[in-house]
């Protein structure tokens, strides 16, 4: 029965790294081989629990007679919903972020990003939106980030071809700039809730290596724009139909937004809860403030004429339930030993942390780079201590979670199929893989390689 559950999980992996041929949606797979992954465990419940817990089981049995029942109870109560706790943390704390988003974004507190980018100068208005791109992915979650700033992109080339080059840049530093904090992508949230890293020094770790992978790319793509660009100039939208605030009070509202999550590392530091309790009390400040400032248009018609872009809808669900299903889906192979003895494997034949990174990087290229990424997470505990130059990889802030960050972040970038920031891309603006690998996959594959040698450096 492991490996009938392990070949679900190869299975899975495999019709989420072919989506795009397919068109079967990633969130789809993940949620249905969890659910089949553990209806499989539970079936043989007593095998799994005797091999891997049997003195929690005995005692939890406290004299009783076991039986198929009762090894059921304690799946569910004991080993199932500690895996769920785990996914509900990134959830919830996803949850809130891009509610937060939304919420900045229908009271207009990005529109001052659109005049800001106004320039007729190819190269300039292409590092203008990357590093704004890179900068807001860093405090919110990438594939938000990349969605909006390719709607406001795309209301400002008209060329599709220009359009095509700025989107890949724009993935690019979204994925890059992700990387960077615990909180800019569900790798490094999911590091970070357990206790593998901590904020400050996961930050200062990987901020380099991120920013050459950004910039190196950005850079050659440059060189293949012309000196100026077609360029719509949208005027700033009117807002009388839909919100009341003024400059400062949208300043105001992006302050508590953007601030209160730089306050959430110090949140968890200082209260050791988890850090989507730190998400929901800025999401409840931003909250309040906005319907003291909108208080005269609440319950009017005009509350719900704000448009949402329905593909930033979507894909915010998406990746909630993506997420959901691929941390349930190991948590169950976890359970059969299966990771454990892939581990041991590694530590024989292997016992490298810098080819395991590049491998992860090789995987996430073609595999969803959060896929890629929690698989290699599972594999090993945050150990307490180490013995050795290899051991010490493992404990709180090792060099093993930091590069299999890394690299699946900036793996993902190899091929737009390795990450939702990518493949939202080529829904909106219809570019082919063969295309991307020519003109930025190859680029990606550089950087990527730089920015690990970067990091071994400075390590």
């Amino acid at each position: 029965m492991t490996l009938v559950i392990v070949c679900i999980l190869l299975i899975g992996f495999a019709l989420i790294a072919t989506g795009n041929v397919t068109n079967v949606n990633k969130a789809a797979i993940a949620m249905f081989m969890c659910t089949l992954s553990w209806v499989l465990y539970i079936c043989y419940g007593t095998d799994f629990v005797m091999s891997q817990h049997p003195g929690e089981y005995t005692d939890w049995l406290a004299g009783a007679v076991p039986t198929s029942t009762a090894v059921k109870h304690y799946i569910a109560q004991n080993i199932f919903l500690k895996y769920v706790g785990r996914a509900a943390e990134v959830v919830l704390f996803l949850l809130a972020t891009m509610t937060i988003v939304e919420i900045l974004n229908n009271n207009g507190c990005f529109d001052f990003i659109t005049p800001f980018l106004r320039t007729r100068r190819s190269r300039k208005y292409l590092w203008l939106i990357t590093a704004v791109t890179f900068l807001i992915s860093a405090n919110l979650d990438n594939i938000s980030t990349t969605i909006m700033m390719l709607v406001i992109m795309h209301s400002m080339v008209p060329n599709r071809r220009m359009r095509m080059l700025y989107g890949c840049a724009i993935v690019l530093a979204a994925n890059c700039g992700g990387a960077v904090t615990v909180i800019g992508s569900p790798e490094g949230l999911v590091l970070w809730n357990i206790g593998a890293v901590s904020a400050t020094n996961f930050s200062m770790s990987l901020m380099l290596p991120c920013l050459l992978a950004w910039a190196l790319p950005t850079y050659m793509i440059s060189r293949s724009l012309p000196e100026r660009i077609e360029m719509d100039m949208p005027a700033m939208p009117y807002r009388g139909d839909d919100t009341n605030l003024n400059v400062w009070q949208r300043l105001l509202m992006l302050f508590v937004g953007i601030g209160g999550l730089w306050f959430i590392p110090t949140f968890h530091n200082i209260t050791k809860l988890s850090p989507f309790l730190g998400a929901f009390c800025v999401l409840s400040v931003l909250w309040i403030v906005n319907e003291i400032f909108n208080h005269k248009l609440m319950n009017a018609d005009q509350m719900i004429h704000r448009r949402m872009p329905r593909v930033l809808q979507y894909s915010v669900i998406q990746l909630m339930l993506f997420v959901m299903g691929i941390m349930l889906t190991l948590g169950v192979v976890q359970e059969t030993g299966a990771l454990a003895w892939l581990a041991h494997w590694c530590d024989i034949h292997i016992h490298n942390v810098w080819i395991l990174g590049v491998v992860t990087g090789l995987v996430s290229s073609v595999l969803d780079n959060f896929a890629t990424a929690m698989s290699f997470f599972s594999l090993y505990p945050v150990a307490e201590s180490a013995t050795g130059a290899y051991e010490s990889a493992f404990v709180q802030n090792g060099l093993f979670w930091k590069v299999i960050a890394y690299s699946s972040a900036i793996g993902g970038n190899i091929f737009l199929i390795g990450s939702l920031s990518g493949l939202a891309l080529m829904k909106m603006e219809r570019i082919h893989v063969g295309w991307y690998i020519r003109t930025v996959g190859i680029l990606s594959i550089i950087s990527w390689l730089v920015g690990l040698v970067v990091l071994w450096l400075i390590q």
